[in-house]
């Protein structure tokens, strides 16, 4: 048992694997009062004054033990996971530079036009929302209760959170820099003119993808259009 799950553990993407298990240890580490949120979310000053961590436990912490953790995780799993099987399948070190983009731009509205203490909703729901429009064809049944296509799973989980009493300006702040990534990488450089503005440093290239690293790496085809039972993972 402990062998099979250590071998499913490992066929994890490493970005996914390592950002997944450092939310659900910071969710334990808090449950068990090791830490309390005080001590992970982001306050500007604090990180002036030298408290530098809190730029990444903003993003690690989604709250506690309920319904709407689980729903957190659940989606942060499943779409980071897509992202770094399909759209950055050996390109890791694009990966990197994603998240890195989307962080940074959600600290900056953070500590500029909104207050935000926690930040891994927003980041998870630009993550959606990026694999969204990157497959607008793929229809979801969500516990088969109802289908539609991608590119609207975005806005349910702006109504999730209002069902679970969240804060709507976190999704949309999500969606806001997941459209900016998607317009710089996939729009822009593909229009007249255009020209590839988020571009990875070649040593981070050779660092994460070794030889074979690639900066112009075409991947894969996505997911073909289809349903998708929740919780099932399959296609149907």
């Amino acid at each position: 048992m402990a062998q099979q799950f250590r071998t499913e553990f490992m066929q994890i993407p490493i970005i996914t694997r390592v950002y997944v298990t450092a939310s659900i240890l910071t969710t334990l580490a808090v449950q068990l009062s090791l830490v309390t949120p005080i001590q992970l979310l982001y306050h500007p000053q604090l990180v002036l004054r030298g408290e530098l961590w809190r730029l990444v436990t903003c993003f690690m912490f989604f709250g506690p033990v309920g319904i709407s953790l689980v729903f957190n995780m659940l989606f942060l799993y499943r779409f980071c996971r897509k992202l770094e099987e399909t759209s950055f399948a050996g390109n890791t070190a694009g990966f990197i530079i994603m998240l890195l983009f989307g962080a940074s731009v959600t600290v900056i509205i953070g500590t500029v036009l909104v207050r935000m203490m926690f930040m891994g909703e927003a980041l998870t729901t630009m993550l959606v929302y990026v694999w969204c429009r990157r497959n607008p064809f793929v229809r979801y049944s969500f516990f088969g209760l109802f289908t539609f296509q991608a590119p609207y799973l975005p806005w349910l989980l702006v109504l999730l959170s209002v069902l679970f009493g969240g804060s709507v300006v976190v999704d949309l702040v999500g969606i806001a820099v997941g459209h900016v990534y998607y317009f710089l990488e996939d729009v822009f450089p593909n229009k007249p003119g255009g020209f590839k503005i988020l571009k990875t440093p070649a040593f981070l290239h050779r660092l994460c993808d070794g030889p074979q690293g690639d900066p112009d790496f075409v991947p894969p085809p996505e997911e073909r259009p289809g349903g998708f039972a929740w919780g099932e993972g399959r296609q149907q």
